[in-house]
């Protein structure tokens, strides 16, 4: 969870293409700080917390709505998209066909807080559905959380490559470095996921892993986010970063990431 946060933090200053596709800056600056991708992570963790039982679909699924539009009303210019905004202060919220990759951005804590593979793509389903319910919205989502339960399983990176590909079809064929020259902002699960997922594939450290997604370009914040959450799966996150990453958010935000490492697996 930390690992995405932070990767939202240091993403933020690059979105929208803003930065210079290298790996070389600074990991944090006046301009670093948490967007719509934190928030919604929080908000995910704290409504799968409050769910002992995943098996009532209808119960989580509430469980998550709430939540979702309790924290992203409390932080109402961290930057969300419009479709989902206006789901947010709808009087009748319904899930709008998205593919975008707000799904897969928000799911971490699904990787984190099941014993089974069948469990954590429950739950991330669940997770995208309530507003992601389009397939590739669904897919992005289950991919990051399947990655995540499998990192933190001790699986190696080909072994996580390999059920990537053979689940959900991803092409991780390509290198950073064969992305990067053409890759942009670009907000689907399509074309972020694959990115994201070679990004930690190819970093040799935590921080690696973010620098080399910074290095991309393209949805920084989401992008990074997602690689963090896979990152942190895999390596941990040293505790400098953890320090830092505290050190930038809100007290109820770190009261639920407290109490999501208290429950993690």
């Amino acid at each position: 969870m930390l690992g995405a946060i932070l990767g939202d933090i240091i993403g933020s200053p690059y979105e929208f293409d803003m930065g210079d596709k290298t790996k070389d800056f600074p990991l944090f600056s006046e301009r670093s700080g948490f967007t719509d991708d934190s928030v919604m992570t929080v908000a995910v963790a704290e409504a799968l917390l409050d769910c002992a039982n995943i098996a009532n679909e209808n119960a989580v699924k509430e469980k998550l709505v709430a939540s979702m539009r309790r924290w992203g009303r409390e932080y109402p210019d961290a930057g969300y998209g419009l479709r989902f905004n206006n789901w947010l202060y709808s009087s009748s919220p319904q899930p709008y066909g998205s593919f975008g990759n707000g799904s897969a951005m928000r799911v971490s804590a699904a990787g984190r807080l099941y014993d089974t593979l069948s469990e954590t793509r429950r739950a991330a389903r669940l997770t995208a559905e309530v507003t992601h319910n389009h397939p590739e919205g669904i897919k992005g989502a289950e991919s990051v959380a399947c990655a995540v339960f499998l990192a933190r399983h001790g699986k190696s990176k080909k072994e996580i490559k390999k059920y990537i590909i053979n689940e959900f079809g991803y092409d991780l064929s390509r290198s950073c470095d064969e992305i990067r020259p053409s890759y942009r902002h670009v907000e689907s699960c399509q074309e972020t996921v694959p990115e994201a997922i070679t990004a930690f594939l190819e970093g040799s450290d935590f921080e690696d892993v973010i620098r080399t997604a910074v290095s991309l370009g393209g949805d920084c914040d989401t992008l990074i986010c997602i690689a963090g959450s896979l990152a942190e799966a895999f390596y941990g996150v040293p505790e400098n970063l953890k320090e830092e990453c505290l050190r930038r958010i809100d007290p109820g935000m770190a009261r639920v990431v407290e109490r999501f490492y208290a429950a993690a697996k």
